[in-house]
């Protein structure tokens, strides 16, 4: 796997995804491996000021254009907590591979994460929504 970068997040996005990892933990026997490794962004990432946070870097509720360099198809997600996930509307759940390979990094940055096909190799090519570029600190 590729060097991981800097990623970025908000305090309020940052208490929420813990909170969601705690409840995760106390309903199951053992932390599943999505939960894991999202604690695991999470420990790693740099807490920035809504207002101070870039908006070229992908934070909750953010929409995002990629490139699947492996087939070159584009793609458009949301990331979303669990409950507002709807795959067929492009709204993917934090705690999918995916989600939190997404979280906190911003256009242009490379990607390689573990799926349960093998290893997706994505670029950010564009943030075409972020909660906190259009003022809503709190979405």
């Amino acid at each position: 796997m590729a060097k991981k970068r800097d990623i970025y997040i908000t305090q309020f996005d940052l208490d929420r995804l813990k909170r969601l990892s705690i409840v995760a933990n106390e309903f199951t026997y053992r932390a599943p491996d999505y939960i894991k490794d999202l604690k695991k962004e999470l420990d790693r990432a740099k807490v920035v000021d809504p207002r101070e946070v870039p908006g070229t870097v992908v934070t909750m509720n953010s929409t995002v254009r990629l490139t699947d360099l492996d087939t070159e198809e584009e793609l458009v997600y949301t990331v979303v907590f669990p409950d507002d996930a709807d795959v067929d509307a492009g709204k993917i759940s934090i705690i999918s591979p995916i989600g939190t390979a997404l979280l906190g990094y911003s256009e242009g940055d490379l990607i390689e994460w573990p799926v349960p096909r093998g290893v997706c190799h994505l670029r950010i090519e564009e943030v075409l929504f972020q909660p906190e570029k259009s003022g809503n600190y709190n979405l």
